[in-house]
């Protein structure tokens, strides 16, 4: 490909922000030439803030679709990828799609093989797999330092209530409303999987109940949730997802030679950007490690975990442009890391039995998923519809939604309104 990447973008609220600190890092191999989103509002204000920048800006996906680009941004809602994807690749048009990669067994399907049938970059932005820590994880395991994987543990809990009407907008019937418990599995998990390359095999899911701070903030499903699941090569990793008071993120692998971990996100200085090992030596001693890596770019306010925004967009454009040494993250894995959240979800449900995770690769094992459409969005789901928690969907009161809402109008009308 000659030229910059022309890129569009879907979503302003999640997709002009990693547009800004994007172009900073790779503003000269490619350009913003259109954004698109249903809310009126956003895309006004986004207008406002690019008058000159012969950027167009579309309220139909239907016309934003046809305009003349190369690849899109797919930053809308985090259960809707995979049917915009589909349409983008149909298209002809390479795709960066956010986590996760769909929502359905049925989408899984169709999202394979039109990646397969156009021939066009499909890659994951699960940018956790290139923060400081887990590059240097993926190093390491590459150079066979921690031998055979035996057991990992990924931690992913966001604390969102705070933010919670800046997420949801007070909408009752929003996704992240009816997100189950091991849904939004890939912050976890992808870097486990991105940094060793094995294949989920199967999964056990677990989850709490519903608690007063889901409750507070409209939300319908359990407080967190818990995957054990088995890899290819016999490893078992656990996972840890959910909306925890305080939040946490780390990541630890243990194998045949040694150990090595991120920082507990809660220890001074700690967190992504601190590494430990300790492993065997050459000459049989342990040898000891603790590094502070800085990422390959300085931190902004967009950007807090050392470059990985950057780190994982820029390597999908080096890929759209021909190098074929950059490190995305495809279809086939981008799947590998979703489905156990589906999976685990369906363990639950069965009462915590132990569940294949299907296979995409394999062309047999998408004709048992066709048309299997079970989730918890009424819209996708058809007659295969399940609650949004195991034990039951609370009945949340109107009022609570109505004080989201407004809270998210008064930082609207006050210019004070931030993406998350």
């Amino acid at each position: 490909m000659n030229g910059k990447v022309r890129v569009g973008v879907l979503g302003v609220k999640r997709g002009t922000g990693l547009m800004e600190y994007s172009l900073d890092s790779c503003g000269s191999k490619m350009e913003v030439v259109a954004i698109c989103d249903k809310w009126i509002e956003g895309l006004e204000k986004e207008k406002e803030k690019h008058p000159d920048s012969g950027i167009v800006f579309y309220p139909d996906f239907d016309d934003f679709i046809n305009h003349d680009m190369d690849a899109v941004v797919l930053a809308n809602y985090g259960n809707e990828h995979a049917p915009f994807a589909v349409r983008c690749l149909n298209r002809g048009l390479h795709v960066y799609s956010e986590v996760t990669a769909c929502q359905n067994m049925k989408e899984a399907v169709e999202l394979v093989e039109a990646v397969e049938r156009s021939g066009k970059i499909y890659a994951l932005a699960e940018q956790y797999c290139f923060m400081p820590a887990p590059r240097k994880m993926k190093e390491y395991y590459g150079a066979g330092k921690l031998g055979e994987l035996e057991l990992a543990d990924c931690e992913y809990a966001h604390d969102s209530s705070d933010a919670w009407h800046r997420l949801t907008f007070g909408d009752p019937d929003h996704w992240r409303n009816r997100a189950y418990s091991t849904f939004y599995c890939t912050h976890s998990l992808g870097p486990i999987l991105h940094a060793t390359g094995l294949r989920p095999v199967s999964v056990t899911g677990y989850e709490s109940s519903h608690n007063e701070r889901r409750y507070s903030v409209g939300a319908k499903t359990a407080a967190f949730g818990l995957s054990l699941i088995t890899l290819d090569n016999g490893a078992i990793v656990k996972a840890l997802n959910g909306n925890l008071r305080g939040g946490t993120l780390w990541y630890a692998m243990y194998g045949s030679k040694g150990k090595m971990e991120s920082a507990r996100s809660i220890t001074k200085d700690g967190g992504v950007g601190h590494f430990s090992a300790e492993l065997d030596g050459p000459d049989g001693k342990e040898v000891r490690e603790s590094l502070y890596l800085s990422g390959d770019v300085s931190a902004s306010d967009y950007d807090p975990y050392g470059g990985a925004e950057h780190v994982c967009f820029g390597q999908f454009i080096d890929r759209v442009l021909g190098d074929e040494t950059a490190d995305v993250i495809g279809v086939y894995e981008a799947l590998d890391m979703t489905l156990p959240g589906l999976f685990a979800y369906r363990s639950i449900l069965q009462g915590g039995v132990p569940l294949d995770v299907p296979d995409l690769r394999d062309k047999r094992q998408r004709e048992l998923y066709r048309n299997d459409t079970l989730c918890t969005d009424p819209k996708a789901a058809g007659d295969m519809l399940v609650p949004a928690c195991s034990k039951g969907e609370p009945d949340i009161a109107p009022e609570v939604y109505e004080r989201i809402r407004r809270k998210f109008l008064e930082e609207m009308e006050k210019g004070e309104f931030k993406p998350e």
